[in-house]
């Protein structure tokens, strides 16, 4: 379960998981996030008509199969700013200058060599360390970077969801910083990883499969 942000501090109890239900899977219905949280739709009405009167959510009419439409919520513009975007405002101008006096191609190369960096530590830092547990470590460090993942097992097969974009405005001018963080994520798991939603494609999360290679099978003596 990922941990509520600091920026929620204001919204403790019902109020901030609703928040971040929201950011995990929006939008949701009253009915739906009852369930998720355990508690009575009316409970969920009355704190969602406080989000919605703070202007932090938003609601709309959705059909969803035979029947009437049904009020689904999300998170407003106020709302998903709850969300840590570490250093995006910095980031972005230093990127910006950066690409008037030597070019693009230099702002890439940047941000590139920051994952290049990244990735040579946490490869002398997880040495030995292998499966769910490098999965659950790499979860662990994108989190703390702000990105509130997670991650997941099934089979032998790992899904990484990271459900916050903390650099979202960078990503969506350089966009090369996104498939740099897919080439980080491979080279440090060592395993294959593929992504599967993207967050500014319009998904509610960034999501991973990542596949290990089989170890191989014993010989038989001769």
């Amino acid at each position: 379960m990922t941990n509520l942000q600091p920026q929620l501090a204001a919204h403790k109890g019902p109020r901030g998981e609703i928040l971040v239900e929201l950011k995990r899977a929006q939008p949701l219905t009253a009915k739906q996030l009852a369930e998720k949280l355990g508690v009575s739709p009316n409970a969920i009405r009355h704190h969602l008509k406080e989000l919605e009167a703070e202007g932090l959510i938003a609601y709309g009419r959705e059909h969803r199969g035979v029947g009437a439409p049904t009020f689904a919520y999300r998170l407003s513009g106020a709302g998903e700013a709850l969300f840590p975007r570490r250093y995006e405002e910095t980031l972005t101008e230093l990127l910006q200058r950066v690409t008037e006096k030597a070019g693009r191609s230099a702002a890439v190369e940047l941000l590139e060599g920051h994952y290049a960096t990244l990735t040579r530590r946490l490869l002398s830092e997880l040495d030995g360390v292998v499966g769910s547990d490098r999965v659950a470590a790499i979860a662990r460090l994108m989190s703390e970077a702000g990105y509130m993942a997670e991650w997941q097992e099934d089979e032998g097969a790992f899904r990484l969801s990271e459900h916050n974009c903390a650099i979202r405005a960078v990503a969506e001018r350089y966009p090369e910083v996104c498939a740099a963080e897919a080439r980080f994520l491979q080279a440090v798991l060592g395993g294959t990883v593929d992504r599967r939603t993207h967050i500014v494609s319009g998904c509610n999360a960034c999501e991973y499969a990542i596949t290990f290679p089989s170890s191989p099978e014993p010989r038989e003596p001769s």
